[in-house]
C-alpha cells in the first residue's frame, strides 16, 4: 500500500509545538516509506480564520524543514487542499448519504435541543440528541420548511454497534455507537463540520495513515463510520500522546512557563535542526544512547513501535542543551548571520556599517561566546560590553579593581599593553607574564583586576581574546581610568 499521510491544521496560524510534533511524525513516516506528505487546511470553522495567517504558518513549517510534497501552495492531483474551496465536493457526498438513508435533515432549533438536554439531565440521564428528526415523514419536512426552519444534516448512527480499530500506538480500541448518537455533519449554512470534511478529504486523497494528537481520538469512530458509509477504505490510525509541562499537566496555550510557538524559537535564535531533534525525542525513542540525529537519520529510524503511549514532558533545559550543541557544531558564518539579526533587534548594530573589517571583528565576538550560548538570542546580553562606549561596572568588579593590591597591576598592565606593537591575543597573553613580574601578582590577583577594569565584570570568556576584541585604545583607557 502506498503511504500517503496528511497534516491538516485547523486553522493555520501560529505553529504550536503541540502541532509541530505530529506534523514531524507524519513527515518522518512518509519519508521512511517513500510516501507522500500532504499539507491540507481544515478551515471550515470560519470564525477562527485570520486573513494572512497562513503565510507565517507555511514559513514556520519550511523553517523546520517539513516540506510537503502535495497540498496547499504546492498543489497536486487532488487540489484544492483547503476545505472552504471544496464545498461542492462535500455537498455531493452529503447528498449521497441523504439519498442512501445514511443521513437526514434535522430541523430542531437550538432552543428545542437545549430544552431536550435539560429534561434528560433532570431525569439523571446523559444529554444527547434524541433522534427527534430521524424518521420524519415527507409531510413533516415540508411543514418545517414552510415554517422557514433551517436544517442541519445529521449522520444516522446504527444502534448497538461497536466501532473498533487497531491504533498503531495504542493498540485495540473500541467505541459503542450508543455513546455517539446521530451527529451533525453539515451546518445550516452548508458548511461541513470537521469530521465530515475530514472523512471526505481523507478518502478522496487516498490517505493511508492518519497520525495526529490523542485529543482527536474521540473523532475517530465518527470518521470510521463516515468512511465506511461513503465507500472509502478506512485509513490506519496512530494517536500521539499529549505534551505535558514540567508539572506533568497538559500543556495549555496559556502556560507561560514554556515558549510554545515555532516562530518564537526562530525569533530567539534557535536552530531548526535542534527543534526537530528535540521534538522527535519527545515521546519517541530510537533505542541506544545516541541523542543527536540528523533529519535523514530520523527518517531512517522512525517507527511507531517505539512511540510512547504516555504523555511526554517538555524539558526546556534539554532543548537548550541540545540547541547549544548544534550552535557549537554549526558553520561559524551561519551563527554570525543569526547574531547580526539578534544584535540589530537589540539596537546594538543599527549604526554600525558591516564592512569586511567589522565582519571579521564580529565573527571574533561570536566565536568568543559561541561555547556558552544556548540560543543566539542570548548574545546581545552577554556581549553587550563590546557595543557600549563605556564599561558598566558590577559592584563585585568595583570592589576588586579598587582594592589596594590592584592598583599596581592596573598601572603595569596599562603600560605593557600600550607598548604592544602587535595587538593580538598571543601577544596580550605574553604581556601578562611581564605584568605579573612588575606588579608582583599572579593568578587571580593578576588577571581579575585587569578583567574587571576592562570589562566591568568578574566573569567572562578568554581574557586575551576579550581584550583583543575590545581594542588596544579602549583597554588602555579603561585601565588608566581605574589604575
Amino acid at each position: 500500500m502506498a503511504v500517503r499521510v496528511r497534516f491538516a491544521p485547523s486553522p493555520p496560524g501560529h505553529f504550536h509545538i503541540g502541532s509541530a510534533r505530529p506534523a514531524l511524525f507524519n513527515y518522518l513516516y512518509a519519508k521512511r516509506h517513500n510516501g507522500v506528505f500532504i499539507l491540507r487546511i481544515e478551515d471550515t470553522d470560519t470564525a477562527r480564520n485570520r486573513e494572512g495567517a497562513e503565510e507565517g504558518f507555511y514559513h514556520a513549517m519550511r523553517w523546520l524543514g517539513l516540506e510537503w510534497g502535495e497540498g496547499v501552495v504546492v498543489e497536486g492531483p487532488h487540489a484544492p487542499y483547503s476545505s472552504l474551496e471544496r464545498l461542492d465536493t462535500y455537498r455531493t457526498h452529503m447528498e449521497q448519504l441523504i439519498h442512501n438513508g445514511q443521513a437526514y435533515r434535522c430541523y430542531c432549533t437550538k432552543e428545542e435541543l437545549d430544552a431536550a438536554n435539560t429534561a434528560l439531565i433532570e431525569q439523571g440521564k446523559t444529554p444527547g440528541y434524541g433522534g427527534q428528526c430521524r424518521n420524519l415523514t415527507e409531510a413533516e419536512r415540508v411543514t418545517f420548511e414552510q415554517e422557514g426552519r433551517e436544517s442541519t444534516v445529521r449522520f444516522r448512527v446504527g444502534d448497538d454497534q461497536i466501532i473498533a480499530f487497531d491504533d498503531l500506538i495504542r493498540g485495540h480500541i473500541e467505541f459503542d455507537s450508543r455513546d455517539i448518537g446521530d451527529f451533525v455533519i453539515v451546518k445550516s449554512d452548508g458548511i461541513p463540520l470537521y469530521n465530515f470534511a475530514c472523512a471526505v478529504d481523507d478518502g478522496l486523497m487516498k490517505v493511508s495513515h492518519i497520525i495526529r494528537g490523542e485529543e482527536h481520538l474521540s473523532n475517530t469512530p465518527k470518521q470510521i463510520l463516515l468512511a465506511n458509509a461513503l465507500g472509502f477504505g478506512v485509513p490506519e490510525f496512530a494517536h500521539v500522546s499529549l505534551i505535558l509541562n514540567e508539572d506533568g499537566k497538559k500543556l495549555s496555550k496559556r502556560d507561560e512557563s514554556i515558549v510554545q510557538f515555532i516562530g518564537q524559537y526562530e525569533d530567539m535564535g534557535y536552530l531548526p535542526e535542534a527543534i526537530i531533534n528535540f521534538l522527535a525525542l519527545l515521546g519517541w525513542s530510537p533505542g541506544g544512547e545516541q541523542e543527536l540525529f540528523t533529519m535523514e537519520e530520523l527518517c531512517e529510524l522512525f517507527s511507531f513501535e517505539r512511540v510512547n503511549r504516555s504523555g511526554a514532558v517538555f524539558d526546556r533545559a534539554k532543548l537548550d542543551w541540545m540547541n547549544g550543541v548544534y550552535i557549537k557544531q554549526a558553520e561559524l558564518s551561519r551563527i554570525v548571520e543569526m547574531a547580526i539579526v539578534q544584535l540589530k533587534k537589540a539596537g546594538l548594530l543599527n549604526s554600525v556599517p558591516l564592512t569586511p573589517e567589522t565582519m571579521r571583528w564580529l565573527t571574533g565576538v561570536v566565536e568568543l561566546y559561541r561555547e556558552q550560548l544556548q540560543y543566539v538570542g542570548q548574545l546581545p546580553d552577554v556581549a553587550r560590553l563590546f557595543f557600549a562606549p563605556e564599561a558598566e561596572y558590577e559592584q563585585e568588579a568595583t570592589a576588586v579593581m579598587t582594592a589596594a593590591e590592584s592598583h599596581g597591576v592596573l598601572r603595569a598592565a596599562a603600560n605593557e599593553l600600550e607598548q604592544l606593537q602587535d595587538w593580538a591575543p598571543e601577544e596580550i597573553k605574553a604581556a601578562f607574564k611581564r605584568i605579573g613580574q612588575e606588579s608582583g601578582q599572579k593568578g587571580r590577583g593578576l588577571f581579575m583586576p585587569i578583567r574587571c577594569a576592562a570589562t566591568g565584570s568578574t566573569h567572562g570568556p578568554d581574557l586575551p581574546r576579550t581584550l583583543y576584541l575590545l581594542g588596544q585604545e579602549c583597554v588602555v583607557a579603561r585601565l588608566r581610568a581605574i589604575g
